[in-house]
């Protein structure tokens, strides 16, 4: 259904720190920069862009909005946790844990407050 998830930066070196680091959290590749100067974050069939608002004015987290991304284990979720705290972001509603269902969570903002989690499918 989606290309691309797009998010606003007002500093893109900060955001490519974070970014880096939780990603080679989940085993993805650093971001790579494209012709306008958005970073561009690939990994399992779907993409994650950061760019400076091409209108000019500041960027702002979406108030309600959470990007949920995907991990492949437990152990996956608590290193983005871990490497996200480490590079500028923060820890969010409550410390990693399993939800009823099984799955296993985490959220952070990222350096410029937007809301992100990590996930992992159901063990049971």
């Amino acid at each position: 259904m989606f290309t691309h998830v797009m998010i606003g930066s007002n500093d893109l070196e900060q955001a490519k720190g974070f970014y880096d680091a939780t990603f080679a959290a989940l085993g993805g590749a650093p971001g790579e920069t494209d012709a306008r100067g958005r970073l561009i974050y690939a990994h399992g069939g779907s993409r994650l862009m950061i760019t400076k608002p091409i209108d000019g004015n500041p960027a702002t987290a979406a108030n309600g909005g959470t990007i949920g991304i995907a991990a492949a284990s437990r152990d996956h979720v608590l290193a983005w946790h871990e490497a996200g705290t480490a590079h500028g972001g923060a820890a969010i509603e409550s410390p990693p844990a399993e939800r009823p269902n099984g799955s296993f969570v985490a959220y952070l903002r990222d350096p410029d407050g937007n809301k992100l989690t990590a996930r992992s499918q159901p063990t049971r």
